[in-house]
């Protein structure tokens, strides 16, 4: 590890106790495994992972414990993540050692599945105007003063990125908020949502799908805006209702395939389009600079880095290694992928313990990469080593030798003679004080099992 001048910092949060909680994920198995097991982890940029993973234990290690979290994997990072901000940037050898020495790694999949699922994301830059126009005549919303979380989201908290958002009617009653079709038909015209307005309905949509975008305004100035709340209706791709129309086949599927059967037939388009009741509302997060967008850890994402994960299963900042073979070159290349990757972002569509999202950067290049992405691969969770069984069982103190009194007090089994069953005797009851003559002059008989 190279030496530097370690990070100020103060941490507040909780140590990783002594004894940590019995570690699991549902609905997932785990299989410990070696690090010469992945494929690919010797041949890695361990370095540049690294620098991800200090990008995300910055909050880890600098702020109070969450309330309410109680994921084991959560405090065993908040100290690891102490341990990096000391050592800082490493070269590829020392971030190299540092997982090793830090983490533990875990193949990890669904439940009756052999491999998990990858897909890709990346930030849109669109064309747009700050009023509408012949041209700019799609509004992007910001998010509406009588959207309501899902029943059961703790005040305070962050707009869970799933479950039933609603609304008040008339009459105050708690109603499902509205759904795309509606929204498109005007259901919130004349609020003032209006951050600005693009060209059409399909960038909208694929703006929410990748949850980020830059629109370039007509002065040249850039605005960038970021996933805020959804309308609390489940994501239903598009690609997969043209797969089962059998409108396009399974082989050729991806977003530009989409975008092609939209252009060919527009009559068709807003029926498909409606079919996905998702609807996400965005705010501004920055004002042209080249930075990259923030994930729904609040931190810039780093392309071929930075994955969304299931946030109900899976803690920010946990590191994954990914293998698999990816349409990164071309749509029909099958790219060796096997890169450590950082959980910072999450996204409705992303339901499982081995499911991933890997984000590519922003453009046309990282659009044409991330719409060709929907493959299996192989999910390696790096535990920290406090959560390892074999590291707990390690620091679990041995029991207490018991008293030689005791011992010898309990019943011990007879030894029958050859060809007899054992006599049983049991294990909760004390042997009972030889007869005298005086108290039993004739011994009970003992029935055998």
């Amino acid at each position: 590890m190279r030496a530097h001048k370690p990070e100020k910092f103060t941490p507040t949060g909780p140590a990783v106790p002594e004894v940590p909680s019995p570690f699991h994920v549902a609905d997932a198995s785990l299989e410990p495994i070696d690090w010469n097991d992945l494929d690919g982890w010797a041949a890695d940029d361990h370095a540049a992972a690294f620098a991800t993973f200090l990008v995300s234990c910055r909050p880890i290690a600098m702020t109070a414990h969450p309330p309410g979290e109680t994921r084991p994997v959560y405090a065993a990072l908040h100290d690891i993540c102490r341990r990096a901000l000391a050592v800082g940037k490493l070269d590829d050898t020392g971030a190299r050692q540092f997982f090793e020495q830090n983490f533990r790694p875990a193949r990890i999949a669904k439940l009756g599945d052999a491999a998990g699922f990858l897909t890709g994301y990346y930030e849109p830059i669109v064309d747009g105007s700050r009023f509408p126009t012949g041209i700019y005549h799609v509004p992007i919303y910001r998010r509406p003063p009588d959207l309501l979380p899902p029943a059961g989201t703790p005040k305070g908290a962050t707009f869970p990125n799933s479950g039933q958002s609603l609304r008040r009617d008339s009459s105050g009653k708690l109603v499902p908020y509205y759904d795309r079709a509606q929204i498109e038909d005007g259901a919130l015209d004349g609020q003032h949502l209006e951050i600005c307005w693009i060209k059409d309905q399909t960038d909208l949509l694929f703006i929410q799908i990748q949850g980020s975008a830059r629109i370039r305004l007509e002065d040249g100035l850039v605005v960038r805006i970021n996933y805020d709340s959804h309308n609390g209706f489940p994501y239903t791709p598009i690609g997969r209702i043209l797969i089962d129309r059998k409108l396009v086949p399974r082989s050729e599927m991806s977003m530009d395939r989409i975008r092609q059967w939209i252009r060919d037939n527009p009559d068709g388009a807003e029926e498909l389009r409606r079919q996905n009741k998702s609807f996400v509302f965005f705010r501004i997060v920055g004002l042209g600079d080249d930075q990259q967008p923030l994930g729904a850890q609040g931190l810039p994402l780093t392309p071929g880095r930075s994955i969304a994960v299931d946030k109900a299963l899976h803690v920010y900042g946990t590191p994954f290694f990914i293998h698999s073979q990816l349409p990164i070159d071309s749509a029909t290349a099958k790219n060796q992928f096997a890169r450590l990757m950082i959980a910072q972002d999450t996204g409705s569509a992303i339901v499982g313990p081995a499911r991933a999202d890997l984000y590519w950067g922003a453009g046309k290049d990282a659009a044409r990469i991330a719409g060709r992405i929907k493959n299996h691969g192989t999910f390696a969770m790096l535990i920290p080593r406090e959560l390892d069984p074999a590291e707990a069982g390690a620091k679990m103190p041995l029991p207490l030798p018991r008293p030689l009194e005791l011992i010898a007090r309990q019943a011990q089994p007879k030894l029958a003679p050859p060809g007899h069953a054992a006599e049983a005797a049991s294990p909760s009851v004390a042997p009972t004080p030889a007869p005298t003559a005086a108290s039993n002059p004739a011994p009970k008989s003992k029935h055998k099992p």
